[in-house]
């Protein structure tokens, strides 16, 4: 019984791992975890510096 809550809360959480990557591929996120996906242009191996612009206030 206790494998099967632990595979059951596992299942959950993957489960809706990949439903958040679904929903951000959906939306035109290329780069998924980047604070600047969507002005990325999807050249973002490791750190989207350099395609967006900062704002320093």
């Amino acid at each position: 019984m206790e494998n099967f809550i632990i595979v059951a809360i596992l299942l959950c959480i993957v489960g809706g791992i990949v439903f958040y990557l679904y929903k951000a591929k959906k939306r035109g996120e290329t780069c998924i975890g980047c604070p600047y996906a969507k002005q990325c242009g999807g050249k973002c191996s490791g750190g989207c510096s350099g395609n967006h612009t900062e704002k320093n206030d």
